[in-house]
């Protein structure tokens, strides 16, 4: 047996163990790493080190730190007042608010975890004062911020469309975002309906019902004030001098903390430590098969597959799996390529592949493990976290069979008839 499929077949038991038994699955994937890295590959453990994603565990463990402070300080119950007056109390238009903001700051540059990391826990605090489901809420915010990057402007639209010319293929950058952003946009109706939003939108229609719209306002002091100019703060760093998140939140905090320190009292406890273990654990197992050709063995063995067809939707499908674990933009980056000799036939659509290639990537963001997702399960409230984690990683799962198979059937499959 391979080296490569020995990898592949712990990370299939990694999750298989966690789900069966009471097992850390970060625990366990870092563990991993290790033997199957200096014993399967025969590197050394500073190779295997050196895939542990610093700059994810800094920007978990520093937004969620920074936005903990300016939860005790009000802060938050003080934007999520300002939303509820801006949509007049129409609590079921909140998670599409969500979506289009997000999708409006990764459509003009943004990194998706950045706008993520920013939008998230003002929606996520929405979601927990208006009795909104957070699968949906999350929903909104990752698909949102997956939508607006594929504009020409957008990281992942700059990514795909600079490969695709760089190989002489025809592009159109309006034609890729438009179909992205058309599937993302059933993606998010569809966890509307599957968690709660239909129910929502009952809910502000019924006049005669008494309906959670309504709060009380918050009190506004030097704290709240200091606490969103800190979040503001934040923004532009990341989204104009794009300076590292997690550093920026830290030294927000910090400085926080030492200005209004009876606040700063028990905010590093409500830092999710748990999920930074759980996202870094497995985001290190899977930067281990990428560095050792893992990713690309896999796409050796697809581009030895006869049929054009059968061969893209193989694509999807990889790109689907491996996103859901890893970063998208580093997929985008790797598998685009890899489908380049199968756009140089002729036998298949370019910029449909191109684009199937880019939903299946993208909408597979919800995964728990996934930066974004990660996110979000740590913007959730404790006595609800463990649930939707369990919820995000059963919706992931479920994108990363439907995604493939829906843009390659109308995508690829369709025009090709």
């Amino acid at each position: 047996m391979t080296p490569e499929v020995i990898s592949v077949l712990v990370l299939a038991a990694l999750f298989v163990l966690a789900t069966v038994r009471n097992v850390h699955l970060g625990a366990a994937a870092l563990a991993a790493s290790w033997l199957v890295g200096t014993l399967v590959f025969g590197v050394s453990v500073d190779v295997v080190v050196a895939g542990f994603p610093a700059g994810l565990f800094l920007t978990l463990v520093g937004v969620t730190y920074l936005f903990a402070f300016a939860e005790r300080a009000g802060a938050i119950s003080a934007v999520v007042y300002a939303a509820v007056r801006a949509v007049r109390g129409r609590i079921s238009l909140v998670p599409w608010v969500m979506f289009l903001v997000t999708a409006l700051i990764t459509s003009v540059g943004a990194l998706t975890p950045a706008a993520a990391a920013i939008v998230g826990p003002i929606a996520m605090g929405l979601a927990k004062r208006h009795k909104i489901h957070p699968v949906l809420m999350g929903m909104a915010v990752i698909q949102g911020a997956s939508a607006g990057s594929f504009s020409p402007m957008g990281v992942y639209g700059v990514i795909i469309n600079d490969i695709v010319r760089a190989n002489g293929l025809p592009s159109s950058p309006m034609v890729l975002f438009g179909a992205a952003f058309a599937f993302i946009v059933l993606t998010v109706a569809a966890a509307y309906v599957a968690f709660g939003g239909v129910a929502l939108w009952r809910a502000d229609h019924d006049h005669t019902a008494e309906h959670g719209a309504v709060m009380e306002r918050p009190r506004i002091d030097a704290k709240v004030v200091c606490s969103l100019l800190g979040i503001v703060a934040l923004g532009v760093e990341a989204f104009v001098f794009q300076h590292d998140i997690g550093f920026v939140a830290l030294l927000i905090v910090v400085v926080l903390s030492a200005v209004f320190s009876d606040t700063a009292k028990g905010a590093v406890a409500n830092v999710c430590w748990p999920t930074a273990l759980l996202v870094c654990g497995v985001v290190t197992y899977v930067n281990l098969l990428q560095s050792q050709g893992v990713v690309d063995w896999l796409g050796g063995t697809v581009a030895r597959i006869g049929a054009p067809l059968l061969a893209a939707l193989v694509i999807c499908l990889i790109a689907a799996v491996v996103s859901a674990l890893a970063s998208t933009t580093g997929i985008l980056g790797a598998l685009v390529p890899l489908a380049v000799p199968f756009l140089l036939t002729g036998e298949v659509w370019a910029i449909g592949l191109v684009a199937a290639l880019a939903v299946s990537a993208s909408v597979v963001d919800c995964s728990p493990f996934s930066t974004n997702g990660a996110l979000m399960v740590a913007y959730t409230e404790e006595s609800r976290r463990e649930r939707t984690y369990r919820q995000f990683l059963g919706w992931g799962g479920t994108l990363v069979l439907l995604a493939p198979l829906v843009s390659w059937g109308v995508l690829v499959v369709v025009p090709a008839l």
